[in-house]
């Protein structure tokens, strides 16, 4: 997964729970022009701020090995 594939997930449940950027920046905290970089895969977004935006929409990550 990159940060194209992480940023289009998280815009595409966004949008299912029937939720604004704006409403999702205000819940997290955050600016909404964090939250855009975030959902069109900026590379360089913080790690602790997008994990925040992730908890707070309700999804749930998975790390697996072999």
């Amino acid at each position: 997964m990159n940060s194209e594939e992480l940023g289009l997930i998280i815009k595409n449940y966004r949008k299912s729970l029937g939720l604004t950027q704006a409403e999702v920046a205000l819940s997290c905290g955050l600016g909404m022009r964090f939250i855009s970089d975030l959902e069109n895969g900026k590379p360089t977004c913080q790690i602790e701020k997008s994990l925040l935006v992730i908890q707070t929409l309700g999804l749930k990550i998975s790390i697996g090995g072999k």
